[in-house]
C-alpha cells in the first residue's frame, strides 16, 4: 500500500488532504517525495513565520533537548519563565501568562478566566457570564471554542453547544450594543478573521469596543491565534489599532511549528485564577518554549518592518492581478495575511492548479484564496507566486 492507502486505513478522516507527500521543508520552500519544489505561501496555516527549519530555531531546540524535554508544571523551568517575560513585556508591564498547547486551548483559557472574573465581579442581579462573539468568527474546535465560533458549518452534529455565547456583526457597533445586558461579561473578537475569509476589523470599530468595555466594565478579548506574532507587520495585531485588549491569545507561529499557545491577560484579569483553577500537563513545554524564544529574537523591529515592506509589494501585485482578471472581486487583509475574494464558489480548484504549478496556497470560505506565507519571503518570491496565479487565473475554466 502507498502512504495514502495506509493513511486511509489508520487515520480518522478529518482532513481533506491535498495531493502532496512532503519529504522536506526549508525556509519558504517544500519538496515532495518526487523532488518537486514548491513555494510555500501558506506556511502550515500561518505557523512557520520565520521559515521552515529555521537554523536559529533548530539550534535553540537542540540546546534545550540536551537539558531536559519535560518536567511538568509542578517545577520551575527557566526557559518557560524567560518566554513569559518576553511576551508579557510586549503588551503591558503587569500582564501575566498561561501557556497551553494550541490556539483552541489558549481561547479555552480566556473563556474560563473571563467566566470566573464575571462570577467575582457580578452585576446587581448575579453572575455575569455571557460573551459577545461575532458572526463568521473561528475560535477553535473544542466545545467551548466551537460554541464561541460564529459559523454554523462547524456546528453540524455537535449540538447542543454550550450556551451564553451571542453573536454580533463585525464592524457594526450597534449590533454589539444591542446585545449588552446585565449578564454580559466580555467581548471576544479576532481583529482579522482568518477562517472567516480575511475580514479586517475597522480601527474605529475596535476603538469603540474598547470604549464600551471600559464604560460597561467588560473584558475585551483579542483572539490573535492567526493574526498575531508578526503576521500583520506588528508583533501583536492590536498594535495596528492603538488600543490594548484585556486578554490576548496567541499560538500558531509562536513556536514556529511546535505546539504552543499562550493566554496573556492584564493584572485585573490574571489575578482571578488561583491554584487549581486551570492547568495543562504539556502546556509551556520546554522545547516549545525554547523555539518560541528563538522566534522572538528573530522577530525584531527590522525583521517586521521588512516583512511589512514585502507585504505592501505583494498587495500591489495582487491589485494588479485584480485589474487583469474579472474573477477577482476584492483584495483584503493586513501585512502578510492577505486574501483574494473570488467571484466563484470553488476556490479550491485554484489552490489545486497553483500547487500543480509549484505554489502552495489555501482556500477558505469557499471563495477566498488565503495567503499566509513565511515572513521571510522576498520580492522574487512574490513575483514567482503572482506569475503562477496569473497563469492559473487565465487558464482556469469552471
Amino acid at each position: 500500500m502507498n502512504i495514502k492507502q495506509i493513511e486511509n486505513r489508520y487515520y480518522m478522516h478529518t482532513y481533506n488532504r491535498n495531493n502532496l507527500v512532503v519529504k522536506k521543508a526549508k525556509d519558504q520552500f517544500i519538496w515532495d517525495i518526487y523532488k518537486n519544489r514548491y513555494l510555500d505561501f501558506f506556511s502550515g496555516i500561518g505557523v512557520c513565520g520565520v521559515g521552515h527549519s529555521n537554523k536559529n530555531v533548530i539550534k535553540a531546540i537542540k540546546t534545550q533537548l540536551k537539558k531536559f524535554i519535560h518536567i511538568s508544571n509542578l517545577y520551575y523551568a527557566p526557559i518557560q519563565i524567560k518566554l513569559a517575560k518576553l511576551l508579557t513585556r510586549k503588551i503591558f508591564s503587569n500582564a501575566k501568562i498561561f501557556f497551553s498547547n494550541s490556539g483552541a486551548e489558549a481561547n479555552e483559557c480566556a473563556i474560563k478566566l473571563t467566566r470566573k472574573w464575571g462570577a467575582l465581579n457580578p452585576s446587581k442581579n448575579g453572575n455575569r457570564y455571557e460573551i459577545i462573539c461575532f458572526n463568521n468568527s473561528f475560535h477553535g474546535r473544542t466545545m467551548s471554542t466551537l460554541s464561541a465560533t460564529g459559523q454554523n458549518k462547524f456546528h453540524n452534529y455537535f449540538k447542543p453547544l454550550q450556551d451564553k455565547f451571542v453573536f454580533a456583526e463585525i464592524n457594526k457597533i450597534n449590533s454589539v450594543i444591542k446585545l449588552i445586558n446585565e449578564k454580559t461579561v466580555a467581548i471576544m473578537i479576532e481583529p482579522i478573521q482568518g477562517e472567516g475569509g480575511i475580514i479586517v476589523s475597522e480601527k474605529s470599530f475596535l476603538k469603540e469596543l474598547r470604549k464600551i468595555c471600559n464604560n460597561e466594565n467588560l473584558i475585551l478579548i483579542f483572539d490573535e491565534v492567526q493574526c498575531g506574532i508578526g503576521r500583520t507587520g506588528k508583533f501583536y495585531a492590536f498594535e495596528n489599532y492603538d488600543i490594548i485588549p484585556d486578554i490576548v491569545t496567541v499560538a500558531k507561529s509562536l513556536a514556529n511549528g511546535l505546539p504552543l499557545g499562550a493566554t496573556i491577560a492584564s493584572e485585573r484579569c490574571a489575578e482571578t485564577f488561583v491554584y487549581g483553577d486551570h492547568g495543562s500537563t504539556f502546556g509551556g513545554n520546554p522545547i516549545s518554549c525554547a523555539s518560541a524564544v528563538a522566534v522572538l529574537k528573530i522577530m525584531n523591529t527590522k525583521f517586521l518592518n521588512n516583512s511589512l515592506k514585502i507585504a505592501k509589494y505583494f498587495r500591489k501585485k495582487l491589485e494588479d492581478l485584480k485589474n487583469k482578471h474579472s474573477i477577482i472581486k476584492e483584495i483584503r487583509g493586513v501585512g502578510l495575511m492577505l486574501g483574494i475574494d473570488l467571484d466563484i464558489n470553488n476556490g479550491q480548484k485554484i489552490v489545486e492548479l497553483c500547487m500543480n504549478n509549484g505554489l502552495i496556497i489555501n482556500c477558505t470560505h469557499e471563495t477566498v484564496i488565503r495567503f499566509l506565507p513565511p515572513l521571510i519571503i522576498t520580492k522574487e518570491d512574490v513575483n514567482y507566486a503572482v506569475k503562477i496565479l496569473d497563469k492559473v487565473l487565465a487558464d482556469v475554466t469552471f
